[in-house]
């Protein structure tokens, strides 16, 4: 509602209909003096950002400490002081996304020239730097060799080696692969009999790996880099084609309580998946303090912070559809069982989507 003063006038001024009171109860337009001052135009703004402010805490507020309890509030029609779900989804995960792809890659960029000879200072660095990587990856085998390399000071070093092998060479296999081009698997097949040669899919599979090998055989890791980011890059379209399968799930779970719709178990999901997006944002402000202060403390918070989020789905559905703690904890089983089954099924798919887009 604008702070403006009503007019004198009861016709509506967007749609002609006889107003009323101060809001047309046909369009619901405001029957205000459309006339304002820059001064009306601030305060107008600034009690529209302060309402917004007030209705985003008070969400926050109640989705954090009341698992369910936004849900609950929604499906029973209280729905004017809070943020709607969608609209809040969208928000939090657009913010989300926002901080995770600024600050996180699966391929960390050295800005290093390339074929410089490292002095003994840089090289010293880089063993430490290695080191480091090895206490945490102890199994990493292109890590030991590399180290090895670094620390036989009879061979020069360049930057070139740093950037060799960074990524670990990936490779994506779909069996062993040993044609050099399209032409000759293709010629390879018409010699075999119809029964023997590989079926549609296989065949799809096989040229993409030769497309991709021809690709990127002057620069193997390069493909690791664009496969990582393809695959972070399409990570909001997956958690966007999970949430009607979670809600699906639960429909399944609870099908024998008629009293809650499809879409009552999809406003229970968006408001799971806001606080998830919400306790991720503190996990990688965790996972950044760890880094620059080498204190266990914040990994153990950030494993009692996964927890949490178990523990916050088990009170949602408790609070939310109302049953037995014994009943809830069964079903709170059978939907984590099976929302993580889904999620590895479409990270699968989104994998093998990835590679195809290469």
């Amino acid at each position: 509602m604008s702070h403006s003063p009503l007019r004198k006038e009861t016709d509506c001024l967007n749609c002609g209909t006889t107003v009323q009171g101060r809001f047309c109860h046909v369009c619901g337009q405001e029957n205000v003096v459309p006339k304002e001052t820059f001064w009306h135009m601030v305060t107008h703004f600034f009690y529209d950002i302060t309402h917004f402010d007030s209705n985003f805490f008070t969400t926050v507020k109640d989705l954090i400490i009341r698992p369910g309890f936004l849900s609950k509030e929604y499906m029973i029609g209280k729905r004017a002081s809070y943020l709607h779900p969608v609209r809040m989804y969208v928000f939090t995960s657009a913010m989300f996304f926002l901080i995770f792809f600024s600050f996180f890659s699966p391929v960390k960029k050295i800005a290093v020239e390339t074929n410089k000879p490292l002095d003994a200072k840089q090289r010293t660095d880089y063993v430490i730097t290695l080191q480091d990587k090895l206490k945490k990856d102890t199994g990493n085998k292109i890590l030991k060799s590399k180290l090895a390399l670094f620390k036989d000071t009879s061979r020069p070093v360049t930057t070139d080696d740093i950037l060799k092998n960074e990524t670990g060479g990936m490779q994506i296999s779909f069996g062993n692969v040993k044609y050099k081009s399209i032409e000759e698997y293709e010629s390879a097949q018409t010699k075999l009999s119809v029964s023997k040669r590989d079926g549609w899919f296989r065949k799809r599979l096989i040229k993409k790996q030769i497309e991709i090998n021809n690709k990127y055989q002057e620069n193997p890791d390069e493909i690791s880099k664009e496969f990582g980011e393809s695959i972070l890059h399409r990570l909001p379209y997956m958690l966007f084609v999970s949430l009607p399968l979670f809600a699906l799930i639960l429909k399944l779970v609870y099908m024998r309580r008629k009293q809650f719709y499809f879409a009552d178990h999809g406003v229970f999901t968006i408001h799971f998946y806001i606080f998830s997006f919400l306790l991720l944002l503190l996990t990688f402000f965790f996972g950044w303090l760890n880094e620059i202060t080498g204190w266990d403390l914040f990994e153990i918070l950030n494993i009692l912070l996964v927890i949490s989020l178990l523990f916050y789905l088990f009170k949602a559905m408790r609070n939310f559809y109302g049953q037995s703690w014994g009943k809830t904890f069964l079903k709170f089983l059978f939907v984590a069982f099976w929302s993580f089954i889904m999620m590895l099924v479409l990270f699968i798919l989104f994998m093998f989507f990835s590679a195809f887009t290469l």
